[in-house]
């Protein structure tokens, strides 16, 4: 038994975090599988959350290095956006850690489905930004104001998470003038920059359980890697589908808890 967790329990998060890894790379939403294993093997709710922040950073940052060469010629924009994310990430954090187990545990149905909605609409939104931004590109030097609507979202990924980067990059279609893959680029740059100083603030803060977070940065490292062998192979908006069937259904389940 290590950190309150049994070999059973290790097992079924390291699973767990291993298809969450491998939904991540194809179509996103793996906090959906991850969460909800931690807080069903018996981890309390807060430390659940806490844990899996933490355990999600590889990955985040994976992904920003992944698109970095998008972002050259945007360093203007991350001086607001970084900034922003890092601000809202505390805040968010600060909320979680100060709202209590029992508050945290009474909205976590609700933040589940909200992170499901954010899900299944993730590709409308996608269609609706290449359209928006089909051949902009620039930036404009009065865009700094998108700080506020991006450190928001930013309180909601340092609260939970899950379903932060469809946020994050509608709030960046309606507010900067540029190509989708600038701004997806942009994007992950914010939502790295949210988890980490979430993630921070819970290592010196938080009830993070480090066994947890080891056997889940071993598991996501696994199922990413099995993600990129399958892209192709497996349709990402079907994939996506059961990811929000699931989401909805384990809300269903806390509720009736």
């Amino acid at each position: 038994m290590l950190d309150g967790l049994n070999l059973f329990g290790f097992l079924l998060i390291a699973l767990a975090a291993m298809a969450a890894g491998l939904v991540n790379a194809l179509a996103g939403g793996g906090t959906l599988i991850s969460f909800p294993m931690l807080t069903f093997v018996g981890l309390p709710a807060v430390s659940a959350n806490v844990t899996n922040t933490v355990a999600l950073c590889p990955g985040y940052l994976g992904a920003t290095l992944g698109q970095s060469s998008d972002l050259r010629g945007q360093l203007r924009r991350l001086w607001w956006a970084v900034p922003a994310g890092v601000i809202g990430g505390i805040i968010g954090g600060v909320l979680l850690l100060s709202s209590g187990e029992k508050l945290f545990r009474q909205l976590i149905p609700y933040l589940i489905l909200l992170a499901s909605a954010l899900l299944a609409v993730q590709d409308p939104v996608r269609r609706w930004l290449v359209r928006r931004t089909n051949g902009a590109a620039g930036q404009s030097p009065a865009e700094g104001w998108a700080a506020l609507p991006v450190g928001l979202a930013a309180v909601y990924g340092g609260y939970f998470g899950a379903g932060l980067s469809v946020i994050i990059l509608a709030v960046l279609g309606l507010t900067v003038e540029d190509n989708l893959t600038r701004l997806n680029a942009l994007k992950q740059g914010i939502a790295f920059s949210t988890n980490i100083a979430a993630a921070l603030l819970f290592v010196f803060s938080g009830p993070v359980n480090w066994s947890a977070v080891l056997v889940m940065a071993v598991g996501a490292l696994i199922g990413g890697a099995l993600g990129g062998r399958l892209a192709g192979r497996i349709k990402p908006s079907t994939l996506r589908w059961v990811v929000v069937t699931i989401g909805v259904a384990v809300a269903l389940i806390y509720l009736v808890r």
